[in-house]
């Protein structure tokens, strides 16, 4: 399998529904050797393509997550690269994952290096505090919440942050800041 073998597949996408996005994920966890070209399509920024497939890393990412391991530095270098609201959540969210990971999964505790922990924060920090989806903004407050644990600063930040943003924030903003901000 190749990169155009993916990128039919991405075409044969038609919306978003779990239907379309589960029989794509399943070609990628099926073939682990397009998964770099997965991860290259999404940092491709603002094409259908590259939404498409961030929706797919996502899924792929929840069922094994361990395919990121040797991607981790592209991963993490060019996060702040992706700007697309419909790509960010699925990204945010993987983020998630790999901070959730990092706690419970040897193999990703030893390959995810300080620098790779940095550029999660920095990005998820930015995600905060600029205008985002709340589910975006949410994966980011959880991401910093976990890896606040081992970083005092981060925690003080967060709690600032959420703290300034929690009254003007949606609903849902609101809801989660509050369950955080108890947290803490």
């Amino acid at each position: 399998m190749n990169k155009n073998d993916l990128l039919n597949e991405l075409s044969s996408i038609k919306n978003a529904k779990r239907v379309y996005r589960d029989r794509a994920s399943n070609f990628v966890i099926q073939n682990p050797e397009v998964f770099p070209f997965l991860l290259e399509l999404i940092f491709e920024n603002k094409t259908k393509v590259s939404i498409k497939a961030a929706w797919i890393f996502e899924l792929v990412c929840s069922e094994n997550l361990n395919l990121m391991i040797p991607h981790i530095n592209l991963f993490t270098k060019y996060l702040p690269k992706i700007t697309d609201e419909s790509a960010l959540r699925p990204i945010a969210k993987v983020c998630y994952f790999i901070t959730k990971a990092y706690y419970i999964n040897n193999e990703i505790k030893l390959n995810l290096t300080d620098e790779n922990k940095d550029q999660l924060v920095e990005s998820n920090f930015d995600w905060l505090i600029v205008d985002h989806k709340v589910a975006t903004q949410a994966f980011a407050m959880d991401t910093l919440f976990l890896f606040g644990k081992e970083s005092d600063w981060i925690h003080r930040e967060l709690k600032l942050i959420l703290e300034k943003n929690a009254g003007s924030g949606s609903a849902g903003y609101q809801a989660h800041a509050r369950k955080i901000l108890k947290d803490l």
